[in-house]
């Protein structure tokens, strides 16, 4: 039985492999998951994954069934041994033993906590239902990793360029009101890494990703330095939280890390979005040809297909 959980666990001939399928495929429609149906359980709002994954399953000729956890779902447990007498109404391991009856795949979306840096590294919900589901488990994305948007992203670079080895590209940390998870840019900066990318990290002082995805990628280039950003390719920004002073927003001396056209140079723009204007990333650049987003956006569903495809065997 074959998981989704993050890129890491493929080697590059899978992963190649898989986004040839997703160009060589891009537009058609199959009926490959005739009289399969497969769950969606949410534990946090979405626009693109919800909708990408749901049309991908129905253009496979699958039956798509999403669930939203705390509305209309139990809420969920998922410590080990937990005395559940507060507000989790329903144990993820029995929760995952009876969706495992029901379904033929099941993918997953939970956000860190964002309060206990330890207990958000072991990716604990998504790896208890890797644990505890007797069907393939997809991962949507967890308190670690994005591995669908990562595909896409690898996609969109492909597109673009013709190619990935070798393209420099750079993961620049935006500006943001909230402190937000790590998991877009630890998939992105793996990704580009497995790809064959030149991969450079900008970010300020103190927002490092963490040691198990650093490890992961090499001897890459580390910047404090903005004006990396113009030497590049391709620019993907996103904001994620300090693990330092893990859960607070960024302080607001650092709004001058909001991604504009006079920041960007001449590179191609990405962002997973959602996206706050005028915070993160400019209308400039939003509203301008360097604009890869939608395009992003779109390969979603292209490599999700190729992705279910591939862990339904």
């Amino acid at each position: 039985m074959k998981h989704f959980i993050h890129t890491g666990e493929f080697s590059r001939s899978e992963l190649e492999t898989l986004l040839h399928n997703a160009i060589a495929n891009k537009g058609l429609r199959s009926n490959v998951l005739a009289g399969k149906s497969i769950g969606l359980l949410f534990f946090n709002s979405s626009l693109r994954t919800r909708s990408s994954f749901e049309v991908a399953i129905a253009q496979l000729g699958g039956h798509p069934v999403t669930l939203e956890v705390g509305s209309g779902v139990w809420n969920l447990e998922f410590r080990e041994g937990a005395v559940m007498n507060a507000d989790k109404s329903e144990h993820i391991k029995d929760a995952a033993r009876v969706l495992s009856r029901y379904f033929d795949a099941l993918c997953v979306r939970s956000f860190p906590g964002l309060k206990n840096l330890a207990e958000d590294m072991q990716d604990p919900i998504v790896e208890a239902f890797r644990k505890y589901a007797s069907i393939p488990v997809i991962n949507m994305e967890s308190a670690l990793y994005h591995p669908c948007q990562a595909m896409a992203d690898m996609l969109t670079i492909r597109e673009r360029f013709g190619k990935t080895e070798g393209v420099k590209v750079a993961l620049s940390w935006a500006y943001h009101i909230k402190a937000l998870p790590t998991s877009v840019a630890n998939s992105f900066a793996v990704a580009a890494h497995q790809f064959g990318c030149d991969v450079t990290i900008v970010a300020p002082e103190g927002y490092v990703l963490p040691a198990a995805v650093m490890n992961q990628l090499g001897n890459v280039k580390l910047s404090h330095d903005l004006n990396e950003l113009k030497k590049q390719d391709v620019v993907y920004a996103k904001s994620w939280g300090s693990l330092e002073n893990y859960g607070v927003p960024a302080p607001e001396s650092l709004k001058s890390w909001m991604i504009d056209l006079d920041k960007l140079g001449p590179a191609t723009f990405m962002h997973c979005m959602p996206l706050r204007r005028n915070v993160e990333i400019a209308d400039d650049v939003m509203d301008s040809g360097q604009n890869a987003c939608y395009d992003q956006a779109e390969n979603r569903l292209h490599v999700q297909k190729e992705i279910i495809r591939m862990v339904m065997g």
